[in-house]
C-alpha cells in the first residue's frame, strides 16, 4: 500500500467549478485561407489546444481525477508517453490527490519535465509505452490506486467525456458534418465522438452521423492496419518494426487499447483510415501556421491530413467538413499551484 501522509483532497464541488470554466468547449475554426489553398471549402477545426494544459486529453483526465475524489481514493496512475500524464498530473495537483505515472524508460519527451514539476512520481520502465501501461495497470491493481489507463476499467466514462466533442461540434455548426477527421492512437478519441453523435442521431437531434476518418503515423497502428488490409479486427504489430520518430511518437501504438470501437465506428459510418507519413503531417501543420496562425504539433493534424490525403486523390464535394486538431499549448506548473491555492 501507499505509504506515508495522506494529502488533503479538494471538495468535488470546487474541483467540479474548475472543470466546468476550464476543460472542454473548445473553439471551432474555420480554416477559409487552408480551404481556399486545396479548393476544399468549409473545413472547421475542432481546436482542443484551449484546455488546461493544451490536449483533448484533459477532458479524460479532469473527469477521471474527478473520480479518484469521488472515491476518496487519494492516488491515481497511468502509462503514458507524454500528454496524457501531463493533463493527468496538472489535474491531480489541483485536486490534491497522489500522482504515479509509467514511462518507457527510452522516451525523452520535452513533456516529462512538466509532469515531474505537477508534482506526479514518474517511474521508468523497460520497453514501450504499452509495457508502461501494462505496469501501471498492475500497480493499481497492488496497491488500490485508480486505474487510468486507456482500455482499463473507466473506459466507459472515457468514451462519455469525448461523447461530449460530437455535442460541441453540432452546437457551434448548427448542422451536421459530412466527414470528421480524426488523428488516432489506442482510439478512444474516435470511439468516443462516435458514440457522442449516436446518442444525438437516436434521440433524433440530428438526421445522419458524420464519416469518420482516421489518420496515424505510417506503419505504427492497428486501426489503420486493420482498415488497409480488410481485417476483421485489429491486430497487434511487432513492435520491432515501428519505427518511431519525434513527429510520429504521440501516435505510435503496436496495441490500440480501444482499437475495435473506433474500428467499428469507422466501417459503421463509412468512413476510411489513413496512414500519414512524417513530411505529410509536418507539411499540414506548417500549412495551417502559415495560412491561419495556428501553432500546432505534427501529429495534431493527422485527422485533416487524413482528409486532405484523400481530397487530393478524389476531391470532396462541397459539404461542411471538420478536424479534431490535438494541439497542446504549454501551461506553467508555477501558474497552475497558484490556482489550485484558489479553488
Amino acid at each position: 500500500m501507499i505509504q506515508g501522509k495522506k494529502p488533503r483532497l479538494l471538495c468535488l464541488e470546487s474541483y467540479d467549478q474548475f472543470c466546468a470554466a476550464q476543460v472542454g468547449g473548445s473553439i471551432m475554426l474555420h480554416v477559409s485561407n487552408w480551404g481556399q489553398r486545396f479548393k476544399l471549402q468549409n473545413v472547421y477545426l475542432k481546436y482542443e489546444g484551449g484546455n488546461p494544459t493544451g490536449t483533448h486529453k484533459d477532458r479524460i483526465a479532469f473527469t477521471l481525477v474527478r473520480q479518484a475524489l469521488k472515491e476518496r481514493n487519494p492516488a491515481i496512475t497511468a502509462g503514458t508517453c507524454g500528454n496524457y500524464g501531463v493533463a493527468l498530473s496538472y489535474a491531480a495537483l489541483l485536486a490534491g490527490i497522489r500522482c504515479i505515472v509509467y514511462v518507457p524508460e527510452k522516451y525523452q519527451g520535452t513533456r516529462i519535465d512538466e509532469i515531474v514539476d505537477n508534482g506526479a512520481e514518474v517511474i521508468r520502465v523497460p520497453g514501450t509505452y504499452e509495457d508502461a501501461v501494462r505496469h501501471s495497470q498492475q500497480r493499481a491493481d497492488s496497491d488500490g490506486l485508480l486505474d487510468a489507463n486507456a482500455g482499463g476499467p473507466h473506459t466507459d466514462l472515457q468514451l462519455k467525456m469525448y461523447a461530449k466533442i460530437a455535442y460541441e461540434i453540432c452546437n457551434d455548426l448548427q448542422r451536421v458534418p459530412r466527414i470528421i477527421g480524426v488523428p488516432v492512437s489506442n482510439g478512444t478519441l474516435l470511439a468516443g465522438v462516435y458514440r457522442g453523435f449516436q446518442d444525438l442521431y437516436r434521440s433524433g437531434k440530428i438526421h445522419r452521423i458524420p464519416k469518420l476518418v482516421a489518420g496515424s503515423c505510417t506503419g505504427g497502428n492497428p486501426i489503420i492496419h486493420a482498415c488497409e488490409n480488410n481485417l476483421v479486427s485489429c491486430e497487434d504489430l511487432d513492435p520491432r518494426n515501428i519505427r518511431e520518430t519525434p513527429v510520429n511518437e504521440p501516435l505510435v501504438n503496436w496495441h490500440s487499447s480501444d482499437g475495435e470501437f473506433a474500428l467499428k465506428a469507422v466501417r459503421a459510418t463509412g468512413g476510411w483510415a489513413s496512414y500519414i507519413s512524417d513530411e505529410l503531417m509536418v507539411s499540414v501543420s506548417r500549412q495551417i501556421l502559415e495560412k491561419e496562425g495556428l501553432s500546432t504539433l505534427p501529429a495534431a493534424v493527422a485527422g485533416l491530413a487524413a482528409l486532405l490525403k484523400r481530397h487530393c486523390k478524389d476531391l470532396l464535394p462541397p459539404d461542411c467538413y471538420v478536424a479534431i486538431v490535438t494541439a497542446r499549448n504549454k501551461f506553467s506548473s508555477a501558474v497552475g499551484r497558484r490556482v489550485q491555492r484558489h479553488i
